[in-house]
């Protein structure tokens, strides 16, 4: 009867501490689920920010843009819930240079000024269309994803430099397209592209300012048919996000004049987007058409 009332209290005293051992363990694998579950949530302001956000973040957190798709962001103004949206988030990813005059009133988090740091010689915002200054973007990026969730960083990190890469050889693609070229000017839509024109030695002239959106007068056109027709520029370049009859107004008043586009990659349209169209699609076709135009062999 000893023996038994000895194995009995054994019993009773392992079985609790088994169970106490098991919610200990237990407690810190539900903290390691629930850690690994957890994603950062970030907003991009628009759609160059929301793709290099998205190459450098992977599977890691939930990114989503908030311009939609397809819709211009110049002169864009958030809503209601779009101002909930950016307030729910971790951060928001902006491009800066004053693109997004909105941003510092939303109430984010967190505010990521990708281009901090690019030394503007010009107030042009459209860093994104040059490779180069697209890399310090990426960078920046990598930097507010590590220092927001460290335990990720070697990912974040490998994302970012397999990106890098990308850009290098989008670069490289540029320099080699553009080498051999009967000219060097072009007319774009809108000034979008003057950190690109002056990575690769071109001269860039356009029908709108900074902005797309504004009115352009009779004056403005008959000024660039004037400039094509000095320069002996046959293309005239239209965008994706716009209507193209400014464009084809001036392309019928020069010989040989034809319309082509030259995407300044602010947005993509739902069917490109369904499409896995992404800003390295974007500048490659950028750059087939600007061959055409520049007459390169």
């Amino acid at each position: 009867m000893n023996q038994s009332r000895a194995a009995l209290v054994a019993i009773a005293v392992v079985i609790p501490l088994a169970m106490i051992a098991t919610v200990y363990t237990g407690g810190n694998s539900a903290q390691q689920v629930s850690g690994q579950q957890h994603k950062l949530k970030i907003v991009a302001s628009f759609y160059p920010l929301y793709d290099f956000t998205s190459h450098v973040a992977g599977d890691r957190a939930e990114v989503s843009s908030l311009i939609p798709a397809g819709i211009e962001p110049h002169d864009w103004e958030p809503t209601a819930g779009d101002t909930l949206r950016v307030r729910d988030a971790d951060m928001l990813i902006i491009n800066g240079a004053g693109i997004e005059g909105w941003a510092g009133s939303i109430g984010a988090k967190e505010i990521v000024d990708t281009s901090q740091g690019i030394d503007f010689d010009h107030s042009n915002p459209h860093v994104w269309l040059d490779p180069v200054l697209a890399k310090h973007q990426v960078e920046k990026i990598r930097d507010a994803l590590v220092s927001a969730d460290p335990v990720n960083a070697d990912y974040y990190s490998k994302n970012a430099a397999n990106f890098e890469t990308e850009l290098d050889s989008l670069d490289a693609s540029v320099k080699s397209a553009l080498a051999n070229c009967e000219k060097s000017d072009f007319i774009a839509f809108h000034d979008a592209f003057l950190h690109f024109a002056k990575r690769y030695g071109l001269a860039q002239h356009s029908i709108e300012g900074v902005s797309p959106e504004g009115e352009v007068l009779p004056q403005k056109l008959q000024q660039v048919v004037e400039l094509a027709r000095k320069l002996g520029i046959s293309v005239i370049y239209s965008e994706d996000l716009v209507d193209s009859r400014l464009a084809d107004t001036i392309a019928a008043e020069i010989p040989n004049g034809r319309v082509l586009v030259l995407s300044p990659i602010e947005g993509i349209n739902q069917q490109q987007q369904a499409e896995g169209i992404g800003y390295l699609e974007k500048m490659n076709e950028n750059i087939v058409n600007l061959k055409e135009g520049l007459v390169c062999r």
